[in-house]
């Protein structure tokens, strides 16, 4: 009996040091809130260009920046009060932040910026420009997409194209009066533009030109990535997820976990993706879109941009709020 009683401690305490390993395991993964000491403002753009450096972006012109992964951030004033809408970066050096109507760049990797010529409200009729959404589709071609609005009413949306890395800009004609919120190019010729009213436009030709998509949905899109030529996902109000995976001659439909709005949506992989919304929504596939699990938070404050990879991913959100996700 004693050996018994001596095989069964030995198993229990077998299971309770796996116990403890796993879920000192669990500890070290998943989404984990840090804090940036920003005052406590809306964050609604995040980008990294390895594990240590990126940047933040959000209300009254916040821009920071981290070298050590997040654990300290400096912020870089830019000279204005408007929100930080989207930072993207092209290779290490050639950066750019969007904030109203301007256009900041970078051509030092971020330690110092300026303000690019901006749009303004008489190119408009006298409605003030947002600048939502900024991809490159070459070395020096690149798009930027938004709003023009009079108080709180939008009355036009916003294109526009540079030719030369961003010294100029020229505004074009889109196909829609309404806002267009964000652009995706997955290859010089290939990209996608959504926006209000459940708005898909579609360019093969580098943008020479651009055809509406049929989305089959009335609500606004938010945020649309694109893996390949082929394998795409758009995400919006009411918990609306869209999936295609023939460029977008079909969008489908995908049930979701939840009715929050969806703000923002990136593939890790081709099985792998995340999307993140209101609410600390944080939802991930691993099937290509197919299906959606919601995942812990621990916060049920918005989360307005996402950026991920094989090995990190960064969430923030109301409030100053920074989500870092590690595997």
């Amino acid at each position: 009996m004693k050996r018994k009683v001596r095989h069964g401690l030995i198993r229990a305490s077998a299971i309770a040091i796996l116990l403890v390993a796993v879920s000192s395991q669990a500890q070290n993964q998943g989404w984990t809130a840090k804090s940036a000491g920003l005052g406590g403002r809306d964050l609604n753009a995040v980008y990294f260009l390895d594990s240590k450096r990126g940047w933040i972006g959000g209300d009254g012109g916040l821009l920071a920046v981290t070298d050590d992964g997040g654990m300290t951030w400096v912020q870089q004033p830019l000279g204005t009060a408007h929100a930080i809408n989207d930072v993207y970066f092209v290779g290490k050096d050639t950066g750019f932040a969007l904030a109203g109507g301007s256009i900041f760049t970078t051509g030092d990797g971020g330690h110092v910026w300026r303000e690019s010529p901006k749009f303004a409200a008489s190119e408009f009729a006298g409605a003030d420009p947002e600048l939502y959404s900024l991809r490159f589709n070459g070395k020096k071609r690149a798009w930027v997409v938004g709003s023009a609005s009079r108080g709180d009413v939008i009355v036009n949306s916003l294109l526009a194209i540079t030719r030369d890395g961003g010294t100029s800009w020229f505004i074009l004609r889109a196909l829609t009066q309404q806002e267009l919120i964000h652009i995706d190019f997955v290859d010089e010729k290939r990209g996608w533009i959504v926006g209000a009213g459940g708005a898909i436009l579609h360019t093969n030709d580098a943008g020479e030109s651009w055809t509406k998509q049929n989305s089959d949905t009335k609500v606004t899109l938010f945020h649309v990535d694109f893996r390949n030529e082929r394998q795409g996902l758009a995400v919006g109000e009411r918990g609306t997820i869209l999936r295609t995976d023939d460029g977008g001659r079909v969008w489908t439909k995908v049930t979701a976990p939840t009715r929050s709005t969806l703000l923002s949506v990136q593939f890790v992989s081709e099985d792998e993706a995340w999307i993140v919304g209101r609410g600390g929504v944080i939802l991930r596939s691993a099937n290509g879109g197919l299906t959606w699990i919601e995942q812990e938070s621990s916060t049920k404050q918005n989360l307005f941009a996402l950026f991920i990879n094989k090995k990190n991913g960064w969430a923030v959100g109301s409030d100053g709020l920074i989500l870092k996700y590690e595997r």
